[in-house]
C-alpha cells in the first residue's frame, strides 16, 4: 500500500510511524464465537484482522473484522468499532458494502459483514491498464448514487478512492471505519481520510470548510481523476506526508489538480475538475453528478444481444 492510500486516523505527520502490530494468528477451523470459524486470514490494518469466516447462522461464507489482540480491550478502538457497527446498520444501498453483526465486547470484538469476491479498482489501476468508458461511467453514477443516498440519510464516508471500491456489478463502495454522522462530520477539527482523495475540509476541518457531503463528490471526483489520468490529481513529493507544512502534505489546500487527457470526453472531464473545486460551495451535489452522468452512459454502446424472431 503506498503512503498515498493510508486512511489518516489522527496520529500527526510528525509523530513516530506505528509498531507493527499482533495479530491473533487463527488458523483455519479457530473458532472467534459461537458457530463462527476461520476459514483464512484476508489481511489487516492498524487495528484490525480481517478473516474470511464461515458463519453458521447463515450457512454462509463471510468477512470478520476483529480489533487486533493489543487493541480488544482499547476504549477508543472499541468506539471506532461501534462507530463502525452503527454506520452499517443505519445505510442500507445496492452499491455499499453489508453489514450482519456486531460483536462489541468479549474476546474477539469483531464486525460481520459480506464478502465480495471482485478486485478493488485500485487493483485494476496498478495492473496499468485503463479503464473503458463502458466500465468507468456507470461505475462512477452508481457510487455518485451511493453517495446522494448516504447524504441524505445523514451521512458522509469520508474515504472514497480506489481501493474502497470493489468492482463488480454494480461496484461497490466499502470501508465505513471513518463515516461520520453529517452532524459529526461538521464538528470535526481533525484531519481524517486518504491524502491522495482528501477535500481541502478534511485536511484543515474548520480553516477550509466543515466538512460534509461535499467531501464525498470531492473523493469521487479526485478518484475519477486517477482513473482517466492514471495517477492521483495533486502531485506532491513521496516524503509529503511527513511534512509539517499543510499545504506540502495536501497540495490540494493550494494547487489545481493535474490536466485531465484530452482523449476524455469533455463533458466528463468538466464534470470531475468541478467535483475538485476547492470551496465545498463550488461542487455538484452527488445527485447533480449521477444526473451528468446519466446521459453519458445511456449514449454508451450497447450489447449485441439475440432478438425474437
Amino acid at each position: 500500500m503506498s503512503p498515498d492510500e493510508t486512511t489518516l486516523a489522527v496520529r500527526p505527520p510528525w509523530e513516530p510511524a506505528p509498531r507493527i502490530r499482533p495479530t491473533w494468528g487463527f488458523v483455519e477451523g479457530d473458532p472467534i464465537a459461537p458457530g463462527r470459524s476461520v476459514l483464512s486470514r484476508l489481511g489487516g490494518g492498524g487495528r484490525f484482522d480481517v478473516y474470511l469466516v464461515w458463519d453458521d447462522a447463515r450457512l454462509a461464507v463471510m468477512v470478520a473484522k476483529l480489533l487486533r489482540p493489543d487493541q480488544a480491550e482499547n476504549a477508543e478502538a472499541l468506539r471506532e468499532l461501534r462507530c463502525e457497527a452503527e454506520a452499517l446498520a443505519a445505510l442500507a444501498h445496492p452499491v455499499l458494502l453489508r453489514g450482519f453483526d456486531a460483536v462489541l465486547d468479549g474476546r474477539h470484538p469483531h464486525l460481520l459483514i459480506e464478502f465480495l469476491e471482485g478486485p478493488t479498482l485500485r487493483a485494476l489501476l496498478d495492473q496499468g491498464d485503463p479503464l473503458a468508458l463502458e466500465q468507468l461511467l456507470p461505475l462512477a453514477m452508481h457510487t455518485a448514487a451511493a453517495l446522494h443516498y448516504m447524504a441524505g440519510a445523514g451521512w458522509v464516508h469520508l474515504d472514497v478512492k480506489p481501493s474502497n471500491i470493489v468492482m463488480g456489478a454494480p461496484p461497490r463502495l466499502i470501508d465505513l471505519s471513518v463515516a461520520r454522522t453529517v452532524e459529526r462530520a461538521a464538528r470535526l477539527r481533525t484531519a481524517i481520510g486518504t491524502d491522495a482523495y482528501m477535500a481541502p475540509e478534511q485536511c484543515l476541518p474548520g480553516r477550509a470548510g466543515d466538512v460534509g457531503p461535499a467531501a464525498d463528490v470531492f473523493g469521487l471526483g479526485a478518484t475519477l481523476h486517477h482513473v482517466v489520468s492514471g495517477a492521483p490529481p495533486f502531485r506532491r513529493a513521496r516524503d509529503a506526508r511527513e511534512s509539517r507544512d499543510p499545504e506540502t502534505r495536501w497540495p490540494q489546500l493550494v494547487r489545481d489538480p493535474e490536466p485531465l487527457p484530452r482523449r476524455i470526453p469533455a463533458r466528463l472531464g468538466d464534470l470531475v475538475l468541478r467535483c475538485l473545486a476547492r470551496s465545498p460551495g463550488d461542487r455538484p451535489a452527488a445527485a447533480e453528478v449521477a444526473a451528468e452522468l446519466e446521459p453519458l452512459v445511456a449514449a454508451l454502446p450497447r450489447p449485441m444481444g439475440l432478438g425474437r424472431r
